[in-house]
C-alpha cells in the first residue's frame, strides 16, 4: 500500500455513470471503502465487475454501506471471497436488506450462468457466476450495525454517523469526521414529500462533499402518483389485459402496492388479483412492518399493503402466471429488466397488445428497461429477440430519488460551502447540469471526477 502524506479520495466507480457506487478514502497507511457496488447497463461498465479490484481486498480494513441497492452492496461478495477480512459497518434495516438482496444477487448469478451454458449462447464454452450464493452467505458474516445519529469509529483517528436518507428502509448519508475535516457522502436521497419514505435529514456541513447526480438534469412532474396508476390499470383492464410492473424488490414494489391498496379500497380500481412475484419483495414488504419509524405508512396500511397481493414465492407458482388471462397485475423484479422473473412475464406478455408494461423507477442506460423507455420493439432475453407489442408506460411519480431542485434544496441547508462538491451517481449529462446548477445558484465550487480519479482532501480540485 503507498503512503499518503494526506488523505486522499479515489472515485472506483459511479463516476461518469450512475451505478457501481465505490469510494475509497486513504489515511494515515488505512484505506476505507464508502460503498461496494456493482456496475449494471451498458456492458463496458458491466465488464468492469469482472475486472480485479483496483486495490488488493486485503489490504481495505473496513467498509461503510450507505444502503442495500446493489449498485451500492452488490460486489461485497465478491471483494470477501478475494480477500476482504474487515468489517462491513451499516444501519439495521440495511443488514436486514443485504441478507435478502445479496445471496438473492448470487443465486441469480449462477442461475444466469447456467441458462447461458444450456442455452449456448454465451461466448464463453463455461461462463461462470461473478460470484455464488454461498460467496454471497459468508459475506453476511463480516456485517455489524450502528444506529442512525450515533458517532462511532471507522479507525483511530476516524469518526462516523450514518444520518438518515430517506429514498430507502436503511438508507444513510456518511459524514466523516479525520484530520480536522469533514467528508460528506450523500448517498442517495429520498423525495422531500415521498408517500412511503420520511424525508432525508437536510445537510448541516461539510468541508468535502460527494453527492449523487441520478435526476440532476431534471424535476420530476408535480404528478400525484395515484392518480398517474388508476387510468393505466382501468384501461388494460377493460380490454382485459395483463398489467406487468418491473420493480426494484426492495422500496418500489412496497410503493406501489401501497397505492393499489388505496386505489382500490377507494373503488377507483376494478377488483382484480394482484401477484407480487418476489420471494425477495415478499420478505422485503416483512421488514417494511418492523421499521416502521423510518417511513410513513401506518401499520393498519402496511396490512392492507401487505393483503393486497397474493405472495408468490415458487417457481412453479410463478410459472403459473404465465398462462393465467387478464385481468391481472403482477409486480416482480427486477426494476429495470436485468434479470430475474420478470423477464419470463415479459417473454409470456410483452408480444400481445392487451397487455401492459409499468416502468415505475430509474432505468440505466443499457438495461432492458431503458430500451422499453426509448421505445424498443423487442427486447433480446434468453438467447432471443422478444417482441414487445404490450403498451409501455413510464411512470414518471415512483422515483424514489430527489430531483435537482430537492438536492439543491437539501444543500441550501448547509452552514458554509465545502470546498468542493464532487457530483458522482449520474449519467454523464445529469451530473454536468447539476454542476452547472450549484456554481451558478449556490456559487459553489463542484465538478465531476473521473473514472479511478484520486483526489486530496486537504488540497481537492
Amino acid at each position: 500500500m503507498k503512503s499518503h502524506s494526506s488523505p486522499s479520495l479515489q472515485f472506483l466507480g459511479a463516476a461518469g455513470t450512475v451505478t457501481g457506487s465505490r469510494y475509497l478514502l486513504e489515511t494515515d497507511g488505512h484505506r476505507v471503502l464508502i460503498d461496494c457496488g456493482l456496475f449494471q447497463g451498458y456492458k463496458q461498465l458491466r465488464d468492469r465487475n469482472r475486472a480485479a479490484f483496483p486495490v488488493p481486498p486485503e489490504t481495505i480494513g473496513t467498509v461503510l454501506l450507505t444502503h442495500a441497492h446493489l449498485d451500492h452492496s452488490g460486489y461485497i461478495p465478491a471483494l470477501v471471497r478475494d480477500g476482504f477480512r474487515g468489517k462491513i459497518i451499516c444501519t439495521p434495516a440495511t443488514a436486514e436488506l443485504c441478507s435478502l438482496l445479496l445471496p438473492d444477487s448470487g443465486h441469480l448469478q449462477e442461475e444466469e450462468a447456467r441458462y447461458a451454458k444450456e442455452r449456448g449462447y454465451s461466448k464463453h464454452a463455461n461462463p461462470a457466476p461473478l460470484y455464488t450464493l454461498e460467496d454471497a452467505r459468508a459475506s453476511l458474516e463480516h456485517i455489524e450495525t450502528r444506529d442512525f445519529d450515533s458517532e462511532f469509529e471507522v479507525r483511530p483517528g476516524v469518526r462516523a454517523r450514518f444520518i438518515h436518507a430517506g429514498h430507502l428502509l436503511g438508507a444513510a448519508q456518511i459524514s466523516l469526521k479525520l484530520a480536522g475535516m469533514t467528508l460528506h457522502f450523500s448517498g442517495d436521497l429520498g423525495r422531500p414529500q415521498d408517500p412511503l419514505m420520511r424525508p432525508p435529514q437536510p445537510l448541516l456541513e461539510a468541508d468535502i462533499l460527494v453527492c449523487e447526480s441520478t435526476y440532476g438534469n431534471r424535476r420530476h412532474p408535480r404528478l400525484d402518483a395515484q392518480a398517474e396508476l388508476a387510468p393505466v390499470i382501468r384501461r388494460v383492464a377493460a380490454r382485459g389485459g395483463v398489467i406487468v410492473i418491473p420493480a426494484f424488490a426492495v422500496g418500489r414494489a412496497q410503493g406501489i402496492m401501497l397505492h393499489i391498496a388505496r386505489l382500490s379500497q377507494r373503488g377507483e380500481i376494478p377488483t382484480m388479483p394482484v401477484f407480487l412475484n418476489s420471494p425477495m419483495a415478499v420478505d422485503a414488504t416483512e421488514i417494511y412492518h418492523r421499521f416502521h419509524d423510518e417511513h410513513h405508512v401506518s401499520v393498519d396500511e402496511c396490512r392492507a399493503m401487505y393483503s393486497i397481493a397474493t405472495l408468490v414465492r415458487s417457481v412453479e407458482e410463478s410459472k403459473a402466471l404465465n398462462h393465467r388471462r387478464g385481468p391481472m397485475i403482477i409486480i416482480s423484479a427486477s426494476g429495470m429488466l436485468t434479470g430475474g422473473r420478470v423477464l419470463h412475464h415479459l417473454q409470456a406478455f410483452g408480444s400481445d397488445a392487451r397487455n401492459a408494461i409499468l416502468l415505475s423507477g430509474y432505468q440505466a442506460g443499457g438495461t432492458r428497461g431503458a430500451a422499453l423507455a426509448a421505445g424498443a420493439d423487442h427486447l433480446r432475453m434468453f438467447g432471443h429477440d422478444i417482441p414487445i407489442r404490450a403498451e409501455v408506460v413510464q411512470l414518471e411519480s415512483f422515483s424514489g430519488h430527489a430531483d435537482a431542485d430537492e438536492i439543491l434544496e437539501w444543500m441550501r441547508h448547509a452552514r458554509r460551502a465545502p470546498r468542493m462538491t464532487y457530483l458522482t451517481h449520474g449519467e454523464p449529462d445529469a451530473a454536468d447540469t447539476l454542476r452547472g446548477r450549484i456554481n451558478r445558484e449556490l456559487q459553489w465550487q463542484a465538478r465531476v471526477p473521473e473514472h479511478l480519479e484520486e483526489i486530496s482532501l486537504e488540497d481537492p480540485a
